[in-house]
């Protein structure tokens, strides 16, 4: 069987699990505090929140990311997987736990670390990649990281994109480039998302005041869309923060962009910035433009295309990524126990 941790912070680690794990031909059991996904195809056991008031050396001294002192919550939790990597785990996925992959890898089960961007150079990210049976990289290896060791780089599965949407895109070798729309009106998609932010309603406001000729439409959790792909489709530009699953279903949509890094710990969203930068894909920037910027960076995002992501997916990521995680489930069925 396999486990699959799921990091609660957001709901993108959520949505990539489900899409991997619909891909799965063997069992799986998801671990997490969120609810389980509609669709989950496998056992799901709730975790209980780990995170209390007036935490007690959570570091550890610097040696761990978050592992309280005194807190029932988090021994429940460890608990909870423990029973499992003891008796039926042959392979535990996290997405993302440094402390859980460490567990796993105790327990003496093969584990399998999803890549985050970002400087994961700390001490305890690269006990956790170090640990790691495998890597899976949510990104191309046009892409890559290029700082990282070669023990990791050696290791790693470069899935690429993982989205919900990838069923419905056309192929990565297919995708042409943009032509502008003609059009009297032309089409503005902001997607944001819940994991924090620093740019406001009045931020957005300025920029839709600066940029007349332009139709502006914001989704947010607050106000979702009624069909994402749709309106991903039907925009000549989409305008969204620098998060994993939000570059990933844009890069489905194959969309002209403009890409905009939210702070993150380790400078996650920076970093992904970088990375669409120098691949060429879209227009990425560190902050959130001043107004009188919008309207060259909206017309120079048009210009040059969607097709750049196809140096970002290979338009079956979520597959790439379960065939990788059942080869090492294999691997751990042909070896005798001692």
């Amino acid at each position: 069987m396999i486990g699959y941790y799921i990091h609660h912070q957001g709901l993108g680690h959520r949505t990539r699990a489900l899409g991997i794990a619909r891909e799965l031909d063997v069992p799986v059991v998801g671990f997490s505090s969120l609810e389980a996904p509609a669709g989950w195809p496998g056992e799901w056991c709730h975790l209980p929140l780990d995170v209390p008031r007036h935490p007690v050396d959570p570091t550890a001294n610097g040696v761990l990311h978050w592992a309280p002192i005194d807190h029932a919550g988090y021994r429940e939790r460890m608990r909870l997987m423990a029973e499992y990597l003891g008796s039926q785990l042959s392979v535990m996925v996290t997405d993302t736990s440094a402390e859980v992959t460490l567990l796993a890898r105790l327990f003496g089960v093969r584990t399998v670390v999803m890549a985050m961007r970002g400087n994961r150079t700390d001490r305890t990210h690269r006990d956790a990649y170090d640990a790691a049976s495998m890597i899976v990289a949510p990104w191309t290896a046009e892409s890559a990281e290029g700082y990282w060791p070669r023990e990791w780089t050696a290791k790693t599965v470069y899935a690429g994109a993982i989205s919900r949407f990838d069923h419905l895109a056309d192929p990565p070798a297919v995708i042409a480039a943009d032509a502008a729309r003609s059009s009297s009106s032309r089409k503005v998609l902001v997607v944001w998302g819940g994991g924090g932010t620093e740019v406001t309603e009045h931020d957005i406001r300025r920029a839709t005041l600066a940029t007349p000729d332009w139709d502006w439409t914001v989704r947010s959790p607050a106000n979702p869309s009624p069909d994402l792909w749709t309106e991903l489709q039907d925009a000549d530009v989409v305008v969204t923060h620098a998060g994993n699953n939000a570059v990933a279903e844009l890069s489905a949509a194959a969309r002209p962009a403009v890409v905009i890094a939210q702070p993150r710990p380790f400078d996650e969203q920076h970093a992904t910035a970088r990375a669409l930068r120098n691949a060429k894909v879209c227009t990425a920037l560190e902050h959130w433009p001043e107004p009188a910027d919008w309207p060259a960076l909206l017309d120079g995002a048009l210009a040059q295309g969607g097709s750049g992501w196809a140096r970002w997916r290979h338009g079956d990521g979520a597959r790439r990524a379960a065939q990788a995680i059942e080869r090492l489930d294999d691997l751990a069925l042909t070896c005798e126990p001692r």
